[in-house]
Order: C-alpha cells, then structure tokens, then sequence
C-alpha cells in the first residue's frame, strides 16, 4: 500500500510512520518527490487495514496499490524516475544513446569504436565481453580481458560502459568495471541474478525477454528494485511472433504503455528489435517519437567481419547519420540528445 504523507509533514512524522510499517512486518521504500512524500508498505498487506496508518500525524490518505508491480508502478511513484550516469542524466528530458558493437573482439576494435560513437554524438558505450551464444562453438566472449579494453575506451573517450552480465557470480568481477550492467532477453526471469543486481546501486539495462509481456518485465524490474536498486532501465528489444521478414518484432506500443504503467526509463534496441542494418534508423527514429527515454544501437567498424550480430551493426557513419535524425526529433518532442563531457585522446 503506498502512504501519503502531506505535503508539511516533518521529517520526525515520516520517521514515525516508518517505524509503524516495519512494526506491521512490512517492507519500507520510500519516494520524496517535487509534490509528494509516499512511504511503500511492501509485502503481504492484505490482511492489515488502511485505517493502521490513516491515523498517525502527517498521513494525508492512505491507498492500495492494485498492480502486482509495486514498486515499479506509476502508482507508488507518479514523477518521472531520473537517475545520473557519468555526466547525464536518464529518465528526465535527455535521450541516451548507448552504442557499439555486440562482442569486444579485440582492443584495436573496441577503441576505434569508441572513438567513432563519441565523436557521432552517443553518451555511452556498449560491447559484450561474455558471450554464451546457441552453438557452444561459437565465439564466447574475451571475458575480464574485454572488460579491460573496455574501460581503457571509457578512459580515453569518457563514455560509460554498459555490459551484459550472465550470471551472478560475475557480479564482484564486473562491480570493478561497468558503469550499467545489462540483463539480456533469455535472463530477464533469472531471479537469483535479479536479486543479487538489486542488492548493488550500480544502474541496471533490463531487457524484455523474447515472448515475456509487459507485465512480466515489469516484475521482473521489481525483483530489483525490491533488493533496493532503485536505477533500473527497461529496454523493449524486440518480441518473438509468428513474422519472419525481421529478427524479431518491434513493440513499439511498449514504449507509450510503460510510460503510462511505470515511472522508470525505457529504452529501445532497434537493432535486435530488427535484426537487419537497413531497419535499424526508422525504427529508432520511431522509437524517440513515441516518447522512449533513449536507444541501444549497434555499431561495428567492419561489420562484415563482426565474429557476431554483424548483420544488424550499423557502420559508424551511418551510425552518424542516425543519430542526427533522433537529435532532430528529439527537439520536436522538446527533449535533447545526453552529451557528456570528456575528450578523446589519441593513443600513443
């Protein structure tokens, strides 16, 4: 149940009810906003009344929150959740671009990426480096090595590292690298994985999985946000359906729809959502028309030579091109595209 405080209560009320709910065997999570200060009464609440809490000094209403997602809905937190990460901000009116290529393949690769990404306007970067693929013969990933390049890229470019972890015993590994762990499709219902990244503050990229609905992401966010990581961005990649001309099928309707459910960041992948080089751009422009907090791009160099997703990897200049294009809807949408601070230095 969420209980509203008013909007004079003083910091001792807020504390008092605090106290009450842990006293009733609730959980605690608790939203200051610009307008409101709202106290979750997380756990099983049906048995306790309202009336526990309507009484106490400061309580202006107190309601219950119909949604199975609690504290992800739009409910429990009305505003907007904005969040920094390295010199933006996600959630608020910037867009994020995240981009780079699917696999860290080499240090040469990944820095010229990097430098190439920066320079065409993105505000983070991303590359995996564990890379368990549907052949167990196919290339794996480089593992801690990848995650070295990688933050050897954000030491010279100043981009964020946003990296897919696999599993939980990666977490004290890559705590020592990323800047966003990202959680792909097929580990979105991985929930010891969940609640061991909620028990981190390090932002989180949770992607839908290949046939989960929007109610299933959106429990799958809560497992992390009930271990109290409250950065937590939702990413529409794309559903499995019965069409076979793309990769996958976009849902573009998930972006307004989580907009209206939840309060977190969505973002958009257009290049899994899509599976081909020539749909990436119109998807992505679509995507920020329709109000998504930001994209996950690919880009490789070469992706003729990409050991994986090359079909789908936009070259940097067309990476370029794109970018101008989200920036321009963007300004119609009253929003702008992140920019960071930092220069690229050339490697000696």
């Amino acid at each position: 149940m969420m209980i509203i405080m008013k909007t004079n209560a003083t910091p001792q009320q807020v504390e008092h009810v605090i106290e009450h709910v842990k006293a009733a065997g609730l959980n605690v999570h608790l939203s200051q906003g610009v307008e409101a200060t709202i106290i979750g009464a997380i756990g099983e609440a049906h048995s306790i009344p309202t009336e526990l809490f309507e009484g106490l000094d400061g309580v202006e209403m107190v309601k219950r929150i119909t949604q199975p997602f609690k504290l992800a809905s739009r409910q429990f937190h009305p505003e907007n959740s904005i969040f920094p990460l390295d010199g933006f901000t996600v959630g608020g009116d910037e867009i994020a671009i995240i981009a780079g290529p699917c696999s860290v393949e080499s240090r040469s690769q990944i820095m010229e990426t990097a430098q190439a990404v920066k320079e065409a306007g993105a505000s983070a970067l991303r590359g995996g480096v564990f890379k368990p693929r549907t052949s167990p013969y196919s290339f794996q990933g480089l593992g801690e090595e990848g995650l070295e390049y990688l933050a050897e890229a954000r030491a010279q470019t100043g981009l964020p590292i946003v990296v897919e972890i696999m599993s939980q015993v990666q977490v004290d590994l890559m705590s020592k690298y990323v800047d966003v762990f990202q959680i792909g499709a097929r580990n979105m219902q991985n929930f010891n994985l969940l609640r061991v990244i909620g028990e981190t503050q390090i932002p989180v990229l949770l992607k839908r999985g290949l046939s989960a609905t929007i109610e299933e992401l959106l429990m799958s966010a809560e497992y992390i946000l009930a271990g109290g990581n409250k950065q937590v961005m939702l990413c529409e990649r794309g559903i499995r359906t019965f069409e076979t001309a793309t990769r996958n099928t976009t849902d573009i309707n998930a972006i307004p729809v989580l907009k209206n459910l939840t309060h977190l960041p969505v973002i958009l992948d257009p290049s899994h959502s899509t599976g081909h080089v020539d749909y990436v751009a119109a998807v992505a422009r679509a995507a920020i028309a329709a109000g998504a907090d930001g994209l996950i791009v690919e880009v490789h160099p070469n992706p003729a030579h990409a050991v994986s997703d090359g079909k789908q990897s936009l070259k940097p200049e067309k990476f370029a091109e794109m970018v101008k294009q989200v920036g321009q809807i963007a300004q119609i949408m009253g929003r702008r595209l992140a920019t960071i601070q930092g220069e690229y230095q050339p490697l000696k």
